[in-house]
C-alpha cells in the first residue's frame, strides 16, 4: 500500500489492529456491560429489529447473537418476529426485562454506541503521540493549509514552526487583523489521529468525539467505536470559564463530556480572546499548566482520578498587551506572531476574494472606492486603519445594498454606501476611539461590608461604585482582573463571597451614543 502523510505506515498498522470483533471474549468490554447495554436499548424501543440494535451499538452481529440468547434464556427480552436472517429478526422486552431495566438506567444510563475499554483507548493513543514530534510537513500540505491567506508570511512561517516542534504559539495584535483566521489553518498542517467515540471507565462512559470539532477522514477503521479524525481545531473565546474547561457527568446522556482540553488532543487547542474571559484569565491559565506541561489531564469519575490524553499544541490569541501573559504561560506557548493592520494592496485583495466568494460581479472604481477609505491622506485616501474583518463585512454589506438597489453589479455607489453603513468605519471617521485602552469593566462584587468595600474601591481609584441589594458595582479600567480586585479587598480585611465580571463598555462610544441620541 502506498503510504502518505494523511495515511501513514503506523496509520495502515492501526487499521489492521482495530478490526471490528465477532464474538464477545475478543471485544475489550465486560459480558455485563455489554448485556445490560443492548437490554437498555430494548427496553427503550420496545421492540427492535436486531439490526438497529447494531446500527446503535456498532457491535458485530455474531456478538449480539450471543448476548441476546444470553438475554433470552434469563427471560429478559423475547423474540417475536424472526427471519431468515438474523439481522432481520425482532426482540422484544419482557417484563422481568423492563423492571431489570429499570434498575440498571438508575445506576448507568447510558444508551448508544458501545463504548471502547480505557486501557484499548490508552495503547492506542500512546502508539500514535509518542515521539509525535517533529514533525516533517510536506511543502504541498503547508501550501494548502494556506490557501487563500493573504499577506503574513512571517506569521505563517512561525505556525509552520509550531506544528513541526509542537510548541505553544502567542499570537497578538489589534481587532481584525486575521489572527483567529491565520490559527484556523494550523491544524490542516498536522496529521489525523485515530480516536474512540466513546471510553469505557469502571462501568461508566466518557464522550471523546464531538462532531463540532472533530472532522471525520474518507477512510475509517472496521470497527465502527473507533473514528479516524483530520487533527482537531478546537477553539474558545470570551465565553470560556472554569468549568467548561473541565470534563463534567451529563445527567441526561448518562456520559461525561469531555473538555476542550481532551477534544483537542492531536491538534490545536485555541483559547482566543485572551483575557475577556469572565473568570481571571491567570486562573485559567494556571488550569492549563498541568496538561499542556504533561499532555495529560485528569478526569474524576465517581471521584476516582484518570488520566487522558491532552497533547494538543496550545495557542493564546489576545488584542490586549503582551503583558497579559507572565512567564510561566509564555514558556508553553514560546513561539510568538505579531499581526499588525494589513496593506491597503492586502485588504483590497482580501475585499475583492470576499466579493467573489460571494459570487458579485464589481467595477473597477469599486474597488478603488474601497481601497480609497484606507490610504493615507497624503494620497488622497481617509487614511482610516485597515482590518481584514472590514474586507469581509463591507463585501456582505455591499452584497445586501446591491441587491436593494436592484443593480446587476457592485460600484462606487454601492461601494460608498456600505461604507457609510458600517459601524467601525463611522466610529472611525468621528475620531472615536473603541480600543482596549478606552473600555470599562464593570464588576459586581457580593459582600456584607458594603460601606466599607465603596469605601476602599474608591480609595483604589475606581471610576464609579454603586450598590445593587447585597452587592457592590463598581466601574474600573478594563486592564484591572478579579484577582487583582480580591487582593486589595483581602489586604483591607474584607473576603467577598464572590467577585464576577458583568459588562465591558466603551467609554468614547457611551459619549457618542449619548451625543448622537
Amino acid at each position: 500500500m502506498e503510504y502518505n502523510y494523511y495515511h501513514d505506515e503506523l496509520m495502515v498498522e492501526l487499521f489492521e489492529i482495530l478490526k471490528q470483533p465477532k464474538d464477545l471474549d475478543s471485544l475489550d468490554l465486560s459480558d455485563t456491560f455489554v448485556e445490560n447495554l443492548v437490554l437498555k436499548i430494548i427496553s427503550m424501543h420496545g421492540t427492535i429489529r436486531t439490526s438497529k440494535i447494531k446500527e446503535i451499538t456498532g457491535l458485530h452481529l455474531d456478538i449480539l447473537e450471543e448476548v441476546l440468547h444470553e438475554l433470552e434464556r434469563r427471560e429478559l427480552c423475547a423474540q417475536v418476529k424472526g427471519g431468515f436472517l438474523f439481522s432481520s429478526v425482532d426482540y422484544t422486552i419482557t417484563k422481568k426485562g423492563r423492571e431489570f431495566a429499570e434498575r440498571i438506567m438508575k445506576e448507568n444510563p447510558y444508551i448508544g454506541m458501545a463504548p471502547v475499554s480505557y486501557d484499548r483507548y490508552y495503547k492506542v493513543m500512546e502508539a500514535q503521540l509518542k515521539g509525535r514530534f517533529p514533525i516533517e510537513i510536506p511543502e504541498e500540505v503547508i501550501e494548502e493549509a494556506f490557501k487563500g491567506v493573504v499577506g503574513a508570511e512571517h506569521a505563517k512561517e512561525a505556525l509552520v514552526d509550531s506544528c513541526t516542534s509542537g510548541r505553544g504559539v502567542f499570537i497578538y495584535g489589534p481587532p481584525g487583523t486575521g489572527k483567529t483566521f491565520l490559527t484556523s489553518k494550523m491544524s490542516k498542517l498536522l496529521p489525523p489521529i485515530i480516536i474512540p467515540k466513546y471510553v469505557e471507565f469502571g462501568g461508566q462512559v466518557v464522550e471523546l468525539y464531538d462532531p463540532d470539532f472533530h472532522v471525520l477522514c474518507k477512510e475509517q477503521p472496521e470497527d465502527p467505536r473507533w473514528v479516524k479524525i483530520y487533527a482537531p481545531f478546537v477553539f474558545t473565546g470570551a465565553e470560556l470559564s472554569l468549568e467548561k474547561l473541565d470534563t463534567n457527568y451529563n445527567h441526561n446522556k448518562g456520559v461525561y463530556e469531555s473538555s476542550p482540553i481532551i477534544k483537542a488532543n492531536g491538534g490545536v487547542l485555541l483559547i482566543d480572546d485572551l483575557g475577556r474571559q469572565r473568570d481571571d484569565h491567570e486562573v485559567i491559565l494556571n488550569r492549563l499548566i498541568v496538561p499542556m506541561e504533561n499532555k495529560i489531564d485528569t478526569v474524576y469519575i465517581r471521584g476516582v482520578p484518570v488520566s487522558f490524553y491532552s497533547h494538543f499544541i496550545p495557542v493564546f490569541s489576545t488584542n490586549l498587551d503582551i503583558s497579559i501573559m507572565d512567564e510561566a504561560h509564555l514558556r508553553r506557548a514560546p513561539i510568538h506572531v505579531f499581526l499588525g493592520p494589513p496593506s491597503t494592496d492586502e485588504i483590497a485583495k482580501v475585499f475583492k476574494n470576499n466579493l467573489d466568494k460571494l459570487g458579485e460581479l464589481y467595477t473597477d472604481e469599486a474597488i478603488e472606492r474601497f481601497t480609497k477609505t484606507y490610504k493615507p491622506t497624503d494620497e488622497g485616501g481617509e487614511g482610516l486603519e485597515p482590518t481584514f474583518a472590514h474586507a469581509r463585512d463591507i463585501a456582505e454589506i455591499a452584497q445586501a445594498v446591491r441587491i436593494r438597489l436592484g443593480k446587476e453589479y457592485i460600484d462606487e455607489e454601492v461601494v460608498e454606501e456600505a461604507l457609510n453603513r458600517h459601524v467601525l468605519i463611522t466610529l472611525q471617521r468621528k475620531n472615536i476611539d473603541i480600543t482596549a485602552e478606552g473600555k470599562i469593566r464593570t464588576y459586581r462584587i457580593e459582600t456584607s461590608e458594603i460601606e466599607k468595600t465603596k469605601e476602599i474601591l474608591l480609595k483604589e481609584g475606581a471610576l464609579q461604585v454603586s450598590t445593587e441589594s447585597n452587592s457592590v458595582i463598581v466601574d474600573v479600567d478594563n486592564t484591572v482582573t478579579p484577582s487583582q480586585i480580591l487582593k486589595v479587598l483581602e489586604n483591607n480585611g474584607i473576603i467577598p463571597n464572590k467577585v464576577e465580571i458583568i459588562g465591558e463598555t466603551d467609554r468614547e462610544l457611551r459619549k457618542f451614543v449619548l451625543t448622537e441620541g
